[in-house]
Parts: C-alpha cells; structure tokens; sequence
C-alpha cells in the first residue's frame, strides 16, 4: 500500500460510523502497510490510528495498540539494518543507534528514573513544574528523555511568558491545569501530537480547557451543548399549544410546540415539543 492509498484509508477511517467499518479498515492497515519511517513520516498514519487507541470498544482499542507495536517494531528494525549497512563509519553508526533507538524504562517515567536533571533554574517552582510535565508527557512514551526533555523546557517557558515572566497564582494555575489534562490517562492523543511535534508548545499554552480536554469528554462536552441549545429554543420560541400530540411520558395532549428550520432548506423542519403537564420534551422532523 503506497502512500496515496494509506491516506485514503485514513479518509474512510475519519468517517467511519461503525465499529465493524473502523475494525476492517484498522486491519486493512495493519495487514498492507510496510512500516518504514519515511511512509509513518509522510502520512501520519499512526497518529491518525493512535486516536482511536480509547475507544469504546475494547476490540478497537486492542487492535490499535497491536498495529502501532507492530509499526515501532518494524520501524526499529529498518533503523538497526541502516546503522548496520553504516558500520564502516564507527562514530556515525553510535549517533545512529543512540538518537534512534525507542527508550525502555525500567519503571515509571518520572526525570529521576531517566537520569533527567531537572534543576536548571534557581527557582524551585519552575524546577518542579518542569518535572511534573516530563512526568505527564512521557507516560505512556518509548521517545528518548533527552527529545521529550528539550520539549518540556519549551513547554514550560511558554507557560512562563504567557503570565508575563512571573511566577505567581497565574503561572501555578496553567501549569496546574496543563497537566492535569497531560496526565489523563484517556488522553493518549494529546500527547502523542505534543511529542510528534503537531502541537507546537507556543499553540499547546494558549489552548482552552475544552481543546485539551480528551475525545470522549469532547463528545460529551457537546452533547451537552446540544441539549443546552434545545432547551434554551424551547424556552425563547412562541410556542403554540395543541393536543394532536400526546406526550409519552404522562399520556396527556395539552402540549405546546413550535417549528424551525434546523437543516437545508430541501429537509423539512423540525418540530420542537413540551408537554404542558409534566414538562417532557422532545423533537421530530
């Protein structure tokens, strides 16, 4: 499968609205693609799988993680051929394996237990913020510390310019809850992008709550929306009141209700309802 293809995938995947639709296009990658790094680089395949790593279904999330194993695996294989073929160039081929090579920690992955020194400024708020998102971001990550370290320190001097260069309330509350949301373990995604660099940390200190909030809270977030929205047009439309409808929670026909167009102009318009007697709503088109 060339890259032309796995983006289509990708497409279809996007759209999908079944489970049985995004597990046969999910197997369809895990089956065609050749895992090199230049086709993962290109595509961005494996970020677009990796979202779905928390999905509902259990089936889905598991197969997610198998792919994307699979893809680092052969991705890891591809480099250690290449630093092989370099042998004859000692120095190059150390950079090589050193810079490339996945991280395997040996317990959780805080700064101390990667060999990370976090005392870089003279004050220790700064120093501990830095620590707690090292922490945070690599989590769940194989990435060297050495890459995910340069991008805390950018992290954290965004923060730091973002409250005027002041340490204060203002600067410990963005911190506070920058990680709370990097350290949601449903939440694989956001980190993913930080650490594959599609969030930059001038753009990551400046996102809202709901931005950084992970996709199933998202989902729920605008649900709840919907139903604010629904509830605030039944409350500020003129609503007539009829008895051809019979509300099915009471079974009463003293019901009020009112029409709009809420889709194309070719769809007909939706009928919005509430029963005088118990309160009930609902809508029909």
């Amino acid at each position: 499968m060339d890259a032309k293809e796995i983006v289509t995938v990708m497409k279809d995947l996007e759209k999908a609205e079944s489970d049985s639709q995004i597990i046969r296009l999910l197997t369809l990658l895990q089956t065609d693609v050749v895992p090199t790094e230049k086709v993962l680089r290109e595509t961005k395949v494996g970020v677009t799988v990796n979202r779905l790593r928390s999905h509902a279904n259990p089936e889905v999330g598991t197969l997610v993680k198998k792919i994307i194993k699979t893809w680092k695996d052969g991705v890891s294989q591809e480099k250690k051929k290449k630093a092989v073929s370099s042998a004859g160039s000692p120095a190059k081929s150390t950079t090589s394996t050193t810079t490339n090579e996945r991280f395997v920690s040996k317990g959780p992955r805080t700064p101390k237990n990667d060999g990370v020194k976090v005392e870089i400024y003279e004050n220790k708020t700064r120093n501990g913020s830095i620590s707690a998102i090292y922490t945070a971001l690599a989590m769940d990550s194989d990435e060297q510390p050495s890459k995910i370290f340069e991008l805390v320190k950018d992290i954290e001097k965004q923060c730091f310019k973002a409250v005027n260069f002041t340490v204060d309330d203002t600067y410990r509350n963005k911190l506070r809850s920058l990680i709370m949301n990097l350290k949601n373990k449903n939440n694989p995604t956001l980190r993913r992008s930080i650490l594959d660099h599609e969030i930059i940390p001038s753009k990551l200190v400046t996102m809202s709550a709901q931005e950084l909030a992970p996709d199933s809270l998202k989902k729920e977030m605008e649900e709840i929306y919907k139903k604010n929205l629904f509830d605030a047009q039944g409350a500020t439309e003129n609503n007539s009141v009829t008895d051809r409808f019979e509300c099915g929670k009471c079974k009463q026909r003293k019901v009020s209700y009112f029409q709009k167009q809420t889709r194309s102009a070719d769809e007909p318009l939706t009928t919005f309802c509430k029963c005088e007697n118990c309160g009930n709503r609902w809508k029909f088109s």
